[in-house]
């Protein structure tokens, strides 16, 4: 059994219900498809309906935008909930959309798209990333000029998560010179929009149910009140701002798979034998599940002092990205350490710990590299 952490002052008797009633939609209402969904490649937008109806979706969001007005702690419930029954990262990245357009939309923006966000009715995606870019964001080629009352976008984005399913997208272009200060946000619906097209669905590592996209933008015509917020040149800020949350959409699925693993581990070792005992009995096993319920223990104990800070609005720039390397580190590392346990059982991918492996990868790679993060964090030393 995984040691007990005591209870942290945010999580209180709501919250700890509410984590009830998600844990049990997911496992009634998501798990069942769950296999199916990972073969086709993507989760059907239309999945996210039902869950937003539920106030899974955006309960943070204010009631004058059709949420509940709830506190964060509730959005990181639900991704908690999510990563334990190895749900991807999709509603992270519609999550992290729709709060683009709260902090910085204007009010009509705000009213014409955070409800249908928060209702399931809109999937959202961020497109930032582009060939040959990677984490450079000052360094992207999309365009977005303005004609008239119009902005015509061209260029490519590519490794776009709900890049196939979203119906809304928050493309990162450039709309100045080179550097931050030419970068802006514009807000696109992409049904029917001329000029837009998907491109393939990328075969990924891990992941398999999350969709990942390339996308292509060619003379692409938007209503110039697209933009997201007033001016033009703000969008690399908009971005950088909203960072310390969106390390915490990140290290709350860290601490949950590794619990998972090592929960997965102890459950196959005290069952399987070798050598006439249990895989348990052997202290080589005993001796790397302490290790890695200690770290479970730790990351946990990382996460909820983070949480708590973000709730507080004191989690700085510098917390979250350490949160954000070094859970990232130490999930690839228990996932690794608990995968070898099940020999060559860990490597099937009918077994749950050889997904939990795949799929945390990619950890140390989106959202900032993890190389990233140590230089911004060396910057601030």
């Amino acid at each position: 059994m995984m040691p007990q952490l005591y209870r942290h002052r945010w999580m209180d008797d709501e919250i700890e219900a509410f984590r009830e009633v998600v844990r049990r939609y997911i496992a009634g209402e998501l798990t069942p498809h769950l296999e199916g969904w990972r073969r086709q490649g993507y989760i059907p937008r239309q999945v996210w309906a039902p869950f937003g109806e539920m106030g899974f979706l955006l309960p943070e969001i204010g009631e004058a935008y059709g949420g509940a007005g709830a506190s964060l702690a509730y959005q990181m419930v639900v991704q908690d909930e999510l990563a334990k029954a190895e749900f991807p990262a999709n509603t992270a990245v519609h999550t992290i959309a729709a709060h683009y357009i709260l902090e910085y939309g204007t009010e009509a923006q705000k009213r014409r798209w955070l409800p249908k966000l928060v209702s399931g009715e809109m999937l959202a995606g961020i497109a930032m990333t582009e060939p040959g870019c990677g984490s450079d964001l000052q360094a992207m080629h999309t365009r977005a000029r303005r004609e008239g009352n119009e902005y015509v976008i061209d260029g490519a984005k590519t490794f776009i998560t709900n890049g196939f399913t979203a119906n809304l997208l928050v493309v990162a272009v450039r709309t100045g010179e080179a550097g931050s200060k030419g970068v802006s946000l514009i807000v696109l619906e992409t049904e029917n929009l001329a000029g837009f097209q998907v491109g393939r669905r990328l075969e990924k590592l891990g992941q398999h149910a999350s969709d990942t996209a390339e996308l292509f933008f060619d003379g692409v015509r938007v209503p110039a009140d697209r933009l997201l917020g007033e001016t033009e040149g703000n969008g690399f800020a908009q971005l950088m701002s909203q960072l310390p949350y969106e390390r915490m959409l990140l290290v709350v699925p860290a601490a949950a798979v590794i619990e998972r693993a090592v929960e997965l581990t102890l459950e196959y070792t005290r069952q399987r034998k070798a050598f006439g005992q249990f895989l348990y009995d052997f202290q080589n096993t005993r001796f790397k599940l302490a290790e890695c319920a200690t770290l479970a223990h730790v990351v946990r104990g990382f996460v909820n002092d983070c949480i708590q800070r973000l709730l507080d609005g004191t989690l700085d720039d510098s917390a979250a990205y350490m949160a954000k390397w070094w859970c990232s580190e130490q999930q690839c590392k228990v996932t690794d350490e608990c995968l070898q346990l099940f020999g060559g059982y860990g490597y099937m991918a009918e077994y749950p710990i050889a997904r939990l492996y795949a799929d945390s990868r990619v950890q140390r790679i989106y959202g900032g590299t993890n190389e990233i993060m140590k230089e911004l964090i060396a910057r601030k030393l």
